[in-house]
């Protein structure tokens, strides 16, 4: 049986995403709101309404009393958290399925596994998982042991936040001499941050490409992944254009980490959609963490496999098999993402506002995903992601002349948006030609502000 009503606990792009999967499978919507998102696309359009809150997240999206009483007054039988906000909160779906709802997402004690990035990576070695050669456990306040383990490593090394995450509460450390005060710095961040002051270190890779395989895992031990992604785009650790298949990768290291990636979902009794994310050096994947979450890059997987993550999620969650078997599953043309953020193109600083001009961009191979309109007030409360272009063709380079067509007619006016940046990037030379690293994008950026 499909689940008759569902809460979208989330707002923006993702949460129009899931409500369009939703009435394809003739789910109603129940949309939870702030003060401030009375006027989203997917709240003017969804079957019933809630508002949990003032503007502020932590008030609305995050007060997690309101949100499962939104579902209780509602009759609705599941809620799907999207990504950000609670969508890797272990509590958070362990009282929605205490209350008697379905989480649309993995079971608690998976999401708790996977949160705390020790005990993910030592369930990934003893699951097979190639991981970045590290502490294998926390650091503990023992000076002595710490610099042992930093020297057997090899510098650089990064000291990291267990509970942490988009790039906060680590360190790079180049030398002994700086390692301690590295150390003493991330605990006390992590623990202000993240209210969990466990380090962990590892190795500095100095040139990765960041990797991600996307799987799905449904309650009868079926699992598949649908190849991988090259997120390597990245500014403060922030993700700015993805791409599947990655440039470079060859059929024979895809299915290889692949099938660790199965095995791995088979050994901790994975269920729903997920995503291992990897760095990738010299032919080889080290990974760092696995998202417990739809991702905001899958549409670039959803183009090249012509599967529908938020459907399969849907049907997971309802109890019903995945819908296509691993064989089933082929690699078709190439897909990019820009994610567009109203943000100003060469500080970065958020530009809330109104827009007072939009034009979606259209053409062979374009997908938008946007919750903006004409009138739009874009609010200061939250993430500045106000949309996500995708474009696919049989080759990369068809999906990037697309991507520039489509960048060149996308009109947005009243607020700063980053497309200029994206047409810059499309037109660097390195990035045309594909694989660039992890740092690649922030060392760029810092040569033409010198």
């Amino acid at each position: 049986m499909m689940l008759h009503k569902l809460v979208i606990a989330n707002r923006g792009e993702i949460a129009l995403r899931i409500q369009r999967a939703c009435r394809e499978l003739g789910i109603q919507t129940v949309a939870v709101h702030s003060t401030a998102d009375r006027d989203l696309k997917h709240v003017l359009l969804a079957d019933e309404t809630v508002c949990v809150g003032p503007a502020s997240a932590a008030e609305s999206y995050l007060n997690m009393p309101a949100i499962i009483s939104a579902a209780e007054v509602t009759d609705a039988a599941a809620i799907h958290p999207g990504y950000g906000f609670l969508a890797e909160n272990a509590d958070f779906a362990e009282r929605v399925e205490r209350s008697g709802f379905v989480f649309v997402g993995p079971r608690p004690d998976t999401i708790r596994l996977m949160g705390d990035k020790v005990s993910a990576i030592q369930a990934m070695k003893a699951a097979g998982v190639p991981c970045v050669p590290g502490s294998d456990g926390s650091l503990d306040e023992d000076d002595a042991r710490n610099l042992r383990l930093a020297r057997d490593i090899g510098y650089p090394v990064i000291v990291k936040s267990a509970g942490g995450g988009g790039g906060r509460g680590m360190r790079v450390v180049h030398s002994e001499a700086g390692l301690l005060n590295a150390i003493a710095l991330t605990r006390s961040e992590a623990s202000s941050a993240f209210g969990n002051p466990m380090l962990y270190m590892e190795k500095y890779l100095e040139r990765p490409r960041h990797i991600e395989i996307q799987v799905l895992a449904d309650t009868h031990g079926n699992v598949v992944y649908l190849g991988e992604r090259d997120c390597s785009m990245q500014r403060r650790h922030q993700k700015v254009i993805e791409e599947a298949p990655a440039p470079g990768l060859t059929a024979q290291q895809r299915q290889a980490i692949g099938e660790v990636c199965v095995a791995a979902c088979k050994r901790i009794d994975y269920r729903g959609a997920g995503t291992f994310e990897f760095l990738f050096q010299d032919g080889e994947f080290y990974f760092i963490e696995m998202n417990t979450r739809v991702q905001v890059e899958h549409p670039v997987t959803e183009m090249i496999t012509g599967v529908d993550i938020v459907r399969e999620q849907l049907f997971i969650a309802a109890g019903q098999p995945l819908s296509m078997t691993q064989d089933q599953i082929t690699l078709q043309g190439h897909a990019v993402e820009c994610r567009i953020n109203a943000e100003n193109p060469e500080t970065f600083m958020p530009s809330p506002g109104v827009i007072t001009e939009y034009h979606a961009p259209g053409g062979p191979g374009i997908r938008v995903d946007s919750h903006v309109y004409n009138g739009y007030r874009v609010p200061p409360n939250y993430d500045s992601l106000i949309g996500k272009l995708i474009a696919h063709g049989e080759t990369r380079e068809v999906a990037l002349a697309r991507m520039r067509n489509a960048l060149a007619e996308t009109v947005i006016e009243g607020i700063k948006t980053n497309i200029p940046l994206h047409r810059r990037l499309l037109e660097d030379p390195q990035f045309k030609k594909g694989g660039t690293n992890i740092h690649y994008l922030e060392q760029k950026l810092g040569r033409e502000h010198s």
